[in-house]
Parts: structure tokens; C-alpha cells; sequence
């Protein structure tokens, strides 16, 4: 790796470069304006937040590149400060007619996720939130972020943790890290005015 990787806690200042990851990842300037995607990416940062108890950011040259976000499933209290933030991001999002179909989208994608989740064992913790920079991807950031929330699953006794993923993602790294597909299913959505198909996994890990 020639650049120097520095990680640490989330911090607020590394909002926007976060809320742009995201939108990059997940392709939201594909199927909504700018300003709604720039709201979309806002809440699920929001929402990831709110259901964390462990953070890292990688940073190359003080700017974030990378994010984890873990979560020790009973020990999760959530503050009324993040809450208040998800709220405040959920109602800016539903302001438009635009923002309450894509909400709508992606509540289908949550309740996926739910169904696949109910279809498992119970686990003790989860990896909430991944996500690297398309610019500085293969440059070994992304085994870092995830090796080190792995010392945190282990500090905090946690035997199990799972993921969600889905065909959007490079779902094959959680693969080389030693996660193991639990559960798969197909959904048709509407992207830009097209149905396209994507199917959703669950992983987990077994430390």
C-alpha cells in the first residue's frame, strides 16, 4: 500500500464525504435527482448511525476513503440525538414526491432484509454499515476496516455476527474474508424507469 491509511471514530465533519460514498456505492444518482439522492444518502447514513455501537473511518490525507460500522446487538442503546437526526433527514426525504418513492423502495429492500434475518439463528452482533471509495478500492482498505472491526467483535465476546448484501455490492469480498451466504432472495425494482433485478444476501461470520 503506498498511502498512508489513518483510522479512528466517526467524527460529524466527515458527513459529506461519507454521504457521497454512499451515494457513489449504491449508484443513488442513477434513479433520483441529485437533491433527492443528496437526501437518500443522508438517511441511510443517519439510519446506520442510530444502530451502531462501533465505528472506524479510514482516512488518506485527512479526507474519509472508507467507513465500518458494527453493532453488539444487546448492549445498542440508541442516543435521542441520532434519533432526532434520522427523524429530522426521514421528513426532508419524504418533502417530495420523488423522495417518498424511493423511501418506499428501499423500505421493500429493509423488509427483505427482515425476512431474510427471520429465516436465521439468532446472532449476537451485526456489521451494520461497509463502504470504500470506488477511487480506493483494491488497495487493501477495505481488509482493514474489516480486520478491525473484527478485534472489536472479539474484545466484545461476540461468537456470531451477520451482514446484508446484495448483487449492487462486491459481495464476493465478505467471501474472502471467510463469510459464509446464509440466505438469498430475488427482488424485481424499478431503477430509473426501468425494472431491474437484484437479489439479497445475508452473511455471517463465526469467530
Amino acid at each position: 500500500m503506498n498511502q498512508l491509511i489513518f483510522l479512528r471514530e466517526f467524527q460529524k465533519t466527515d458527513r459529506p464525504a461519507l454521504e457521497q460514498i454512499i451515494r457513489d456505492t449504491w449508484n443513488y444518482d442513477r434513479f433520483c435527482s441529485q437533491k433527492t439522492a443528496k437526501k437518500l444518502a443522508r438517511v441511510y447514513l443517519d439510519s446506520c448511525l442510530a444502530d451502531q455501537t462501533y465505528t472506524q473511518v479510514a482516512l488518506m490525507k485527512d479526507t474519509p476513503v472508507g467507513i465500518i460500522m458494527a453493532k453488539k446487538i444487546a448492549a445498542r442503546r440508541c442516543p435521542l440525538r441520532l434519533r432526532l437526526n434520522l427523524g429530522f433527514s426521514v421528513v426532508s426525504l419524504l418533502s417530495s414526491q420523488e423522495g417518498r418513492a424511493v423511501f418506499r423502495a428501499f423500505w421493500e429492500v429493509d423488509k427483505i432484509d427482515r425476512d431474510l434475518l427471520s429465516e436465521s439463528k439468532p446472532y449476537d452482533g451485526e456489521l451494520a454499515f461497509f463502504a470504500v471509495s470506488r477511487s480506493c478500492r483494491g488497495i487493501g482498505i477495505g481488509k482493514m476496516l474489516f480486520q478491525r472491526a473484527i478485534e472489536y467483535m472479539k474484545a466484545q465476546k461476540i461468537s456470531s455476527f451477520y451482514l446484508f448484501t446484495d448483487t449492487s455490492c462486491n459481495y464476493g469480498f465478505y467471501e474472502h474474508q471467510g463469510m459464509r451466504r446464509k440466505g438469498a432472495k430475488e427482488c424485481s425494482m424499478e431503477i430509473g424507469g426501468q425494472t431491474e433485478k437484484f437479489e439479497f444476501f445475508l452473511y455471517d461470520y463465526h469467530i
